[in-house]
């Protein structure tokens, strides 16, 4: 019979046997829209599914409609006074903080990128790298762009002449689609780096590492409205896009130059600017042609010895 010391250690030993535990259910993430600070779902209550190169179902993505696409405009608009009021140099240090946080949160990009466009790690990787790169690029701009373009001009007569770039506006832009998260950011960065404010209607087939890199513009610094996320079809949103009445600027780098001409002719009813690139090389330096996209030079003239 066994002493009552064994019984006890048996009974203990029971209790701290591991207990078979049904495996833990992944908390799967909800992709919604960005505008003015806040991530509401689409007003339509639509979404479509977002797979990768494979046809494997990577999530669910908000599908933005025309009535988002007008909330989007009234928080860039909004915005626009704040952003474009902010000193160039408080905008470069909004941007390098934007850099910081992909820094950060860097290997979760290189994931979200591999599974949006079945490339290799490095492959990857070296796209985050890039995009990182540009927000500092563009960072450092924003305080030295008017210093090139700008400037005393000569004129005959007795007044200083002088001439400087100010931001367009709210800006319209079509990302790039075949990029997930470069192509994004080599559109929106330059823009709001002027000082303008953004609706972007981000990849339709790969938006997912978009909305993630606005969960990192929301806990930046940059105020809400700057930049405003749309997903869903480029095809369904351009065209209320381009024809908005209160967007200055319609930027169409992410549409086939086929497909362009009816958008131009929709915005030129509203006299916007419009900016129809040739297919952008994301492998390239980013130069500064992006940075004078969306500026318009005012010119003051200012009699001498007042």
């Amino acid at each position: 019979m066994p002493s009552k010391a064994k019984v006890s250690a048996g009974k203990a030993a029971a209790k701290a046997a591991p207990v078979d535990s049904p495996a833990r259910l992944a908390v799967r993430k909800t992709y919604k829209l960005y505008i003015g600070g806040a991530f509401p779902r689409s007003e339509s209550g639509r979404s479509y599914p977002v797979t990768d190169a494979h046809g494997n179902l990577l999530a669910h993505a908000a599908q933005a409609s025309r009535k988002d696409l007008r909330d989007a405009v009234s928080a860039a608009r909004k915005a626009f006074a704040g952003w474009s009021g902010a000193t160039a140099y408080n905008r470069g240090q909004v941007l390098y903080r934007v850099a910081e946080m992909l820094e950060g949160r860097r290997e979760q990009f290189v994931a979200e990128v591999i599974a949006a466009e079945a490339g290799t790690a490095a492959d990857a990787a070296a796209q985050v790298d890039a995009a990182i790169d540009r927000w500092v690029w563009y960072a450092g701009w924003t305080d030295k762009y008017a210093q090139i373009v700008g400037g005393a001009n000569p004129v005959a007569g007795p007044y200083f002449n002088f001439s400087s770039p100010e931001p367009s506006g709210v800006v319209g832009i079509i990302a790039p689609q075949e990029s997930s998260l470069l192509g994004f950011v080599s559109v929106v960065a330059p823009a709001i780096a002027m000082g303008n404010t953004v609706v972007v209607i981000a990849s339709s087939q790969r938006p997912l590492p978009a909305v993630s890199l606005a969960e990192a513009l929301a806990t930046s610094d940059l105020p809400g409205g700057v930049v405003n996320l749309l997903t869903g079809s480029a095809a369904e949103l351009a065209p209320w896009l381009a024809s908005h009445r209160d967007v200055n600027c319609l930027d169409l780098t992410g549409i086939d130059p086929a497909d362009r001409v009816p958008l131009a002719v929709a915005a030129a009813d509203t006299v916007k600017r419009v900016f129809a690139p040739a297919p952008i090389d994301l492998a390239a330096e980013p130069g500064m042609g992006r940075l004078g996209a969306f500026v318009e030079t005012k010119t003051v003239w200012h009699p001498t010895g007042v």
